[in-house]
């Protein structure tokens, strides 16, 4: 079994990986290994916004599924977690928002992360972001995550948006800025019409540098100790072995799925369960795999009158139209990252704090595990979640082997507020394709139908169709309680040497999408490794 020597591994190549590789390789004198279990992200469909549609199944994911849900009528429900370089960035929809600052406010005041309140975090925000057409003090306009509008929204999106207004929800040029309430098309992590995932912008320009070495294929089996200290970890590649030792920390940026999965593995975590398994304990920290919160999706689909939304495109000639536009130009239908719309609403609206998240798609059937539409016809999909659910759930080892997939149980709608305001959202969504602006294109809404009037049919509708939004967060999380994985500074309790700096670490879920946060995790984390607060 080979040796290696850096002064940090870094293990997990997703999107506050691929920050820190970049941040803390900008010092020639650290020498930074990048250990990434899936492959490069040389897919042309990772690259074309449109692509988004084609990644949520299939080899650049983990192929997860949930536990039976036993409150979403114990279905085991598809679960896609990014393997490549840039993680979630390269495989998600590209929608760019932060939450709102009583999120981060709520970390530091209540949930034990001093050092993270929103006046704390926000440079690391406006550091992150190199935004095309936003300046401010809520914006940055140099940093490596583009973001841009939609060059063209769809004729359905612009339509969704007047709905939206017709039914009172205001208008709002800007999600990220003062006032997160209202609707409107999405800024995209899109430049020039390509994707700027985190591999893109953070990760490719760090890669000419000599200081950073990046392994992909990598499967890391454990953390390797010194007595109570992490000084490297053990990783395949194949049927080969591979030690590779960390002078100063190793970093851990797998996931919220990921990070806890590995710790386990290398007998950090709850005692008892790691004995079950026959993982001998290097440190009993029972808030491991626990407190995991992710966002419950439920979907709506519209039939259309004709072909006016992105499905015309699955017909062959108008997809090689299509192509060759984005060929030629970087314009047309390829350049939409499909979840063009969205709205921020609260079932109070003298509420500041928005309380359900709304994603419009000008298409259907776009993601695994939604609702088409009949064959040859077009449609639309509304998508909506509570931001803030209640429900907690956990990750567990299926075994001690580090190639079989954990046991992954969001406990979707496990408290009934979660339950009810999930049904409210659809309610809504029903309400928002019923105004003119939008009615006049509809044939029908074909899930849920006409008979899904009562609000214990919205419920029973959310516990048959909700999915996972691909936000799982917190099962490391940081604080100070006895559940505290971390310390605000990253680091875990009990063990030297080794931070978690991903998702994974959020005390709680931020009411937004989570990829713009978890680059901003990585952005402090490298600032608190080179001893900048």
């Amino acid at each position: 079994m080979a040796d290696q020597g850096y002064d940090y591994v870094i293990v997990g190549g997703g999107s506050s990986g691929c920050v820190l590789a970049n941040r803390l390789t900008e010092d020639s004198a650290v020498k930074v290994l990048l250990l990434e279990a899936g492959g490069k992200d040389s897919h042309p469909y990772i690259h074309m916004p449109v692509g988004f549609s084609k990644l949520t199944a299939g080899p650049r994911t983990w192929g997860f599924n949930t536990v039976p849900q036993k409150h979403a009528n114990n279905r085991e429900i598809p679960y896609a977690q990014g393997r490549v370089l840039g993680g979630g960035s390269s495989i998600n929809a590209e929608v760019f928002t932060r939450g709102h600052p009583s999120d981060y406010d709520r970390w530091a005041n209540e949930e034990g992360a001093e050092g993270w309140a929103f006046r704390d975090i926000q440079k690391y925000f406006i550091r992150s972001e190199g935004n095309t057409i936003l300046a401010g003090d809520w914006h940055g306009t140099e940093g490596p995550l583009g973001v841009s509008n939609l060059q063209n929204p769809q004729r359905m999106t612009r339509a969704f948006i007047r709905a939206c207004q017709e039914l009172g929800i205001p208008y709002n040029p800007d999600f990220n800025g003062p006032v997160q309430k209202g609707c409107g098309a999405y800024q995209v992590n899109v430049v020039n019409g390509r994707r700027c995932s985190a591999a893109v912008g953070y990760l490719r320009p760090a890669m000419t540098r000599p200081n950073l070495t990046v392994q992909t294929g990598a499967l890391v089996r454990r953390i390797v100790f010194e007595g109570s200290r992490a000084v490297g970890v053990e990783y395949s590649t194949g049927a080969s072995a591979t030690i590779a030792r960390a002078s100063n920390e190793v970093l851990i940026t797998s996931g919220a799925i990921g990070s806890p999965k590995l710790m386990m593995l290398s007998g950090i975590g709850p005692a008892a369960h790691l004995r079950a398994l026959g993982i001998e304990v290097v440190h009993d920290l029972p808030g491991v795999g626990e407190n995991l919160t992710d966002h419950f999706g439920i979907d709506i689909v519209a039939e259309l009158t004709g072909h006016q939304s992105l499905d015309k495109y699955q017909k062959v000639h108008w997809m090689m139209w299509a192509g060759l536009q984005y060929a030629l130009f970087r314009t047309g239908p390829v350049t939409s990252n499909v979840v063009e719309g969205g709205v921020f609403w609260d079932r109070n609206p003298d509420n500041p704090v928005p309380d359900l998240q709304f994603h419009f798609l000008a298409g259907a059937g776009a993601e695994e595990g939604v609702p088409s539409v009949s064959p040859g016809s077009s449609g639309i999909t509304l998508n909506s979640y509570t931001l803030r659910p209640k429900a907690r759930g956990t990750v567990r080892l299926r075994s001690a082997n580090p190639a079989d997939a954990p046991l992954v149980d969001p406990n979707f709608l496990g408290h009934p507020d979660d339950l009810k305001t999930s049904a409210e959202g659809v309610r809504l969504s029903v309400e928002m394709f019923r105004q003119n602006s939008l009615q006049k294109y509809i044939r029908a809404i074909r899930f849920p139908d006409e008979r899904v009037k009562t609000q214990a049919d919205f419920e029973a509708y959310a516990r048959q169709y909700g999915r996972t939004s691909y936000h799982p967060t917190c099962t490391c999380k940081m604080g100070v309680d006895e559940m505290a994985v971390v310390d605000p500074q990253l680091r875990v309790h009990g063990i030297e040497g080794l931070r978690i700096c991903d998702s994974s670490v959020m005390p709680s879920l931020v009411g937004s999408n989570t990829n713009a946060p978890t680059i901003m995790i990585g952005e402090k984390a490298a600032d608190m490794i080179r001893g900048n607060r």
